[in-house]
């Protein structure tokens, strides 16, 4: 498999044919476009439902578990989200495909826990779809360490991060972030708050970066002070990224994934 996104990341490695994908669109149009690009992307048959009767019938009699649903808002039988509270109720991990959005809709539908969501008020919105497909089938590549000595910043960042399917550590504090690193070595990624008792993330990051490159694991930083110097810090001690809290969700995952891009690109250019 190999495919250049929109963002200028080339994905490739392991076919995802063997992966089952549900379409629950009513557009005659969208459902062959979309179809179209994931068989010939990545070998992929879809599932079309063009109504909720459809969608539920085509789950019912599905012998294997769904890998990833993509539905748009409002189908016919389900004008008003049912189709997507379907899914959702189901734990079928579900990108929202849609025409229709304000910041209303954005606060529902995210407040549901989706994967993602993709307009279709551009030319590019079918390709946008495949990337966002292709990131959340191969996340699982991507092991994620997350550093916080709060419990409930820590059960936040990575529901978060396993809802888009990324394989995820926790460490409660420097110290355990360190023997967590040394014993994966498979990490390519730390999310690390700054104001920890033992070591706070300067000093971690610091330490890391005594021994281990950006282009062996990026660092992303995050903080709730309103120092905006924090940042300049950060960075200049070796981290690769940071952000203030309260972050929006798409903001962590585009931070996300382009330390992740980044990170691959490295790994593959050293490899040439």
């Amino acid at each position: 498999m190999g495919f250049l996104g929109i963002s200028g990341m080339q994905y490739s490695g392991e076919t995802l044919s063997n992966a089952r994908i549900l379409l629950a669109e009513d557009s005659n149009v969208f459902t062959s476009m979309i179809s179209k690009r994931l068989k010939e992307l990545f070998d992929i048959d879809v599932l079309v439902c063009r109504n909720f009767e459809e969608l539920q019938l085509v789950y019912d009699k599905s012998e294997e578990p769904i890998s990833l649903a993509i539905s748009n808002i409002n189908l016919p039988g389900a004008e008003n989200g049912e189709a997507l509270d379907y899914l959702i109720d189901l734990s079928v991990p579900t990108i929202v495909f849609t025409g229709t959005f304000q910041e209303s809709t954005r606060e529902q539908i995210l407040a549901k826990d989706i994967v993602d969501y993709v307009l279709k008020d551009n030319i590019f919105a079918v390709e946008m779809l495949a990337e966002s497909v292709c990131r959340f089938l191969t996340n699982h590549r991507h092991h994620v360490l997350i550093v916080d000595d709060s419990a409930t910043a820590r059960a936040l960042l990575s529901s978060r991060l396993k809802r888009y399917n990324f394989r995820v550590s926790l460490a409660e504090n420097g110290t355990k972030a360190l023997e967590i690193l040394k014993a994966n070595p498979d990490i390519g990624l730390m999310v690390t708050d700054y104001n920890m008792p033992d070591i706070d993330g300067f000093e971690l990051t610091r330490r890391i970066r005594a021994n281990t490159g950006s282009h062996q694991l990026r660092i992303i930083g995050v903080s709730s002070s309103s120092n905006r110097l924090l940042s300049a810090r950060f960075l200049k001690a070796g981290g690769n990224d940071f952000m203030l809290r309260p972050f929006i969700d798409e903001e962590f995952y585009c931070r996300v994934n382009q330390n992740l891009d980044t990170l691959v690109q490295i790994r593959n250019a050293r490899k040439a």
